[in-house]
């Protein structure tokens, strides 16, 4: 197993117990101490965990979600590459809807297919789509949230039955064997119509986003049919994919082993 696939299965622990003991991953992975303290080690330089003599506990959450433009501005290369990717799976002539979210977003700006039909919530997302000449923007009615800039609310859910598209892309906020969650009810609701709307459902996620539970569950994963990541999950995550027939590709991450 590889130390990013450890490194998921731990936080996933971490995620349900709030805290691990250097016993408990050696006999969960079948690794030497020397192995587990690495991992450790790793997750503590990433910002994951706090160790503890002879472990390591979850850091207390800051309840602060950055505004989106401030997100936009600390996304990652591998986010970048993730929405680079999905641009690629739009083909000439595609109807398509995405949502509010930064990885998104990057995928709008690599848009190279000819007439597309594009349906969004996000203001940002519309003002990159409407500089491309072959592609018909929609954007959603409703109330402007101002620090994340979509849009939201009944009269939102009321134009989404309106359409029906080949694709959604979904930008993920957290992924766990129960599903897709996001920090905000409002965009939540509209994400969860919108995958009424689509044939094919996309979701963009880097691998930061396993594990972690938000306040609004959407969807489980049997509504996911494709999730593009930069890194393979924990083997139980993969399972839990696989079981719920979820096509995972990984566009990229360092696969060497210890």
């Amino acid at each position: 197993m590889f130390q990013e696939e450890r490194i998921g299965g731990i936080m996933e622990h971490l995620n349900r117990h709030r805290r691990i003991d250097i016993k408990e991953i050696c006999q969960q992975f079948g690794v030497s101490r020397d192995t587990a303290r690495r991992d450790l080690l790793k997750m503590e330089e990433l910002g994951l965990v706090i160790r503890t003599h002879g472990g390591a506990v979850l850091p207390k959450k800051s309840k602060e979600i950055y505004e989106y433009k401030e997100r936009l501005v600390r996304e990652s290369d591998e986010k970048r590459e993730i929405g680079h990717f999905a641009a690629s799976l739009v083909k000439s002539g595609d109807f398509i809807m995405m949502d509010a979210s930064t990885t998104v977003q990057f995928a709008a700006e690599n848009l190279s297919a000819e007439q597309v039909v594009a349906v969004t919530n996000s203001i940002d997302i519309a003002d990159v789509l409407s500089r491309k000449k072959t592609v018909r923007t929609y954007l959603l009615g409703g109330e402007l949230h101002p620090q994340h800039r979509f849009l939201f609310g009944q009269s939102t859910i009321e134009k989404l039955a309106d359409y029906q598209v080949d694709k959604l892309f979904l930008g993920a906020c957290g992924i766990t064997a129960d599903g897709l969650s996001y920090p905000h009810e409002e965009d939540g609701v509209v994400k969860h119509e919108m995958i009424k709307r689509a044939k094919q459902v996309v979701v963009l996620a880097d691998h930061t986003k396993f594990g972690d539970q938000m306040f609004y569950k959407i969807a489980g994963l049997d509504s996911i049919d494709l999730l593009i990541t930069d890194r393979k999950p924990s083997r139980d995550m993969m399972e839990k994919l696989a079981e719920h027939h979820v096509e995972l590709l990984v566009v990229s991450g360092d696969e060497d082993d210890d």
